[in-house]
């Protein structure tokens, strides 16, 4: 007697295996996006406009010293002192400057920008006016040549 049974096609094994394909492809893809493509790079800052860039001849930065202190959860803290005079002729609402700090082969390990001078209730930095800043950092990487980073005016917005 001759059996009537069919046999399974194979197309549908063949369509699980293409299932099963696709979604480790898209798996992987995944994993990739989220933790193997590296960080997304910020954008970069406004740089200094023509007018800042002819004003900052007209800021005096002086009395600046660093030293280094202990904080309470036994870190590092780095605190830049000094100030600021505008001799210039218009009011300064922001003053940014970059923190540039390098290794005993001048090689860049920390680039940070921070505002001396900010919009608040103080007020803008008046002509002739000089006004003190603090700058915290506990970020310094290890490697650091342990000197003064160096201080570049890296953006300045005007109060008039």
């Amino acid at each position: 007697m001759a059996s009537n049974t069919v046999p399974k096609p194979k197309a549908s094994a063949q369509a699980r295996n293409l299932l099963l394909l696709s979604i480790v492809l898209i798996l992987g893809a995944a994993i990739w996006f989220f933790f193997l493509r590296g960080p997304a790079t910020p954008p970069q800052p406004p740089g200094l406009s023509p007018e800042a860039k002819a004003y900052v001849r007209n800021l005096g930065l002086s009395g600046v010293s660093m030293q280094a202190k202990e904080s309470y959860m036994k870190n590092t803290l780095l605190e830049i002192n000094g100030q600021l005079t505008n001799k210039g002729g218009r009011p300064l609402r922001l003053v940014e400057i970059n923190c540039v700090f390098t290794d005993p082969y001048g090689q860049l390990l920390l680039r940070e920008r921070v505002a001396i001078v900010r919009r608040s209730a103080a007020g803008p930095l008046k002509p002739g006016e000089t006004r003190s800043f603090r700058l915290p950092f506990d970020n310094v990487p290890e490697g650091w040549n342990q000197m003064l980073p160096q201080l570049v005016i890296a953006n300045i917005e005007f109060d008039d």
